[in-house]
C-alpha cells in the first residue's frame, strides 16, 4: 500500500492514511506497468522493454486503447532479466520492440519473446 499521508499525532502516530484514494495508486500502477512489465505508451505505439526476475517464465497483460484490445503475452524461455528478441502482432513479426496502437475496435494478439 502507498499512503498519501502519515499521521504524526496520537492515537495514530506513524500510521499511513488515505491509501489507494489518491493519485499515489495511479503512480504505483504506472510504475509496475512501465518499469517492471516494460509496457510504455510512446505516441501511437506501445514500447515493450521488460525488466523482470530471471525466474519468471513470462506474463500476460490485457491492454485497452479505446475500443481496441491487445492481449500481450511475454515469454522468457531463456530466463533473462531484459532483452526482447522478437515481437509479433497477430502472427506477423514486427521490427524492433514496438506494437502499433491500431484503432480498429478489434482484439489483437501480441507475442513478445525475450532473449
Amino acid at each position: 500500500m502507498i499512503a498519501a499521508d502519515v499521521y504524526s499525532t496520537p492515537p495514530h502516530a506513524g500510521r499511513g492514511g488515505w491509501t489507494w484514494y489518491t493519485g499515489s495508486a495511479a503512480w504505483m500502477y504506472r510504475l509496475g506497468l512501465e518499469a517492471i512489465l516494460g509496457i510504455r505508451r510512446v505516441g501511437q505505439a506501445l514500447q515493450i522493454n521488460p525488466c523482470i526476475p530471471k525466474s519468471w517464465a513470462g506474463y500476460q497483460v490485457t491492454y485497452r486503447d479505446g475500443e481496441t484490445t491487445f492481449q500481450i503475452r511475454v515469454e522468457n524461455p531463456s530466463g533473462v532479466n531484459r532483452g526482447v528478441r522478437q515481437v509479433t502482432l497477430d502472427g506477423k513479426v514486427l521490427p524492433g520492440n514496438e506494437i502499433p496502437l491500431l484503432r480498429d475496435g478489434s482484439q489483437h494478439q501480441a507475442h513478445i519473446l525475450m532473449g
